[in-house]
Order: structure tokens, then sequence, then C-alpha cells
């Protein structure tokens, strides 16, 4: 599937994704604010174009929308992470000061664009450092547990999804899923091991996902949903 990413003044990025099966120009807006416009192969580019500038103003609500949902941290604020306890403080520089598990990430202005991007870098690392810690000894304990198998695993930061399971049960974990509950990380990891059994998510596949959630694998997922990739 053909992807394009395009910087538009009045939108902002816009990935464009040309899709076989694509019926309708399709929008939707990330919680990035980005904005994903997916479409037919016989459409062109001219239209599609077209279609965004006609749907300008729904596209600038949803982002509006999306600004409002947005985790934001202030001086004071602290985040319990897995392993450390983070907290945000005024500093004259951005920097991250380190004792013991106890993090402190300093910057001038919590109100600049750059101090919060620096603040989203600084979590992303720490959220990094500990899926590498964590995630791989925990599928191995669930794999032995349930009886899976799987080649490797990697962590990466993907924003789309919060795990995947290759052809070859090579397994691949979103970094951002250390936000997560416990039992909702441990959800989404028999999720991605019970896709080296079955491919699809037919009947079959949230069968086998009850047997090793207790029955929970739809709840479960309900819970899921209700986070972001994007939040902290």
């Amino acid at each position: 599937m053909p992807e394009q990413v395009v910087h538009l003044k009045a939108i902002g990025m816009v990935t464009f994704s040309k899709n076989r099966r694509s019926k309708n120009i399709k929008l939707s807006v990330k919680p990035d604010k980005t904005v994903r416009v997916s479409f037919p192969y016989y459409v062109s580019k001219k239209r599609v174009l077209n279609f965004l500038l006609e749907n300008q103003e729904w596209i600038r609500q949803q982002q509006g929308k999306m600004e409002e949902r947005k985790t934001r941290v202030d001086a004071g604020t602290v985040i319990k992470s897995k392993i450390y306890s983070i907290t945000f403080a005024n500093g004259p520089a951005n920097r991250v000061s380190k004792k013991g598990r106890e993090l402190t990430i300093w910057v001038p202005d919590f109100d600049a664009e750059d101090a919060q991007a620096y603040i989203e870098k600084c979590l992303t690392e720490v959220y990094r450092f500990e899926a590498k810690q964590i995630l791989p000894g925990r599928l191995k304990s669930l794999a032995e547990k349930h009886g899976f198998a799987f080649q490797r695993v990697t962590i990466r930061d993907n924003r789309r999804n919060w795990g995947s399971c290759s052809s070859q049960n090579s397994i691949s974990l979103n970094l951002q899923m250390m936000k997560l509950p416990d039992k909702l990380i441990d959800y989404i990891l028999l999720h991605e091991l019970v896709h080296t059994e079955i491919k699809d998510h037919s009947a079959k596949f949230w069968s086998r996902l009850d047997e090793v959630t207790d029955n929970q694998a739809k709840e479960l997922s309900r819970q899921v949903r209700k986070y972001s990739t994007y939040t902290l």
C-alpha cells in the first residue's frame, strides 16, 4: 500500500495512502493531529487534495478535539513508571537528573513547544529502556506457561498498534505499552502469542485467547481501546 507524507500549510502533516480495497476517499485525524487520507488507486491526487480542502473545517475541529485530549505535564507533576518515579520541575535548561530510581526532568518553560517535545522525547526513552528490561522476559514467561513458541521479539516506538506478529512468528512490541496497567500489558503479549498459532481474528482466535485470559479476552480488548499510544 504505497504511502506519501506531505505537509500542507492549512492542515499540517498528511499521509496519502492508496488502497486497492478502498471504494471511497476516507479521512481520519490521529491523536497527534496528523491526518491520514485513504483512497482508491483510480482516484487522482488532485481529487484527493480537493477533498482535503473541502473538509478543512472538519479536520481543524478534530485537531482541536485532539489537542484538548492531549495529556499535559506541568511543574510538580509526578509520573510513576514501571521502574522510575519521574518528577517535572522548572530549571534553567532542558535536562534530566537521576538519583537511584528518581528521575527529574527540568525545563525552563512548560508552555514552550520545544519543552513539551523534550518531555515527550525523555519519556519515550524511559519507556524504551523499561520495555527492553521487562517485556522480553515477560513474553517468554507467558509463552512457556501457555505452550506458545515465537522466533524473536523486537521493541519499537510504533504509534499505530500495540504489537504485531509476523508470518514467521517474530513478535514486535510497542514500547508505549509501558504506560498501561500490567494486566493489559499481559493481554497484549498473549494476543500476539495467540497469533503465532492463529493469524487472523476469527472466532477460533478469540476462543484461544479466552483460554489464556480466563475468558476475559473481549473485556480486556475493550479496556485496551480506552488508551492511546499518543497520551502519557
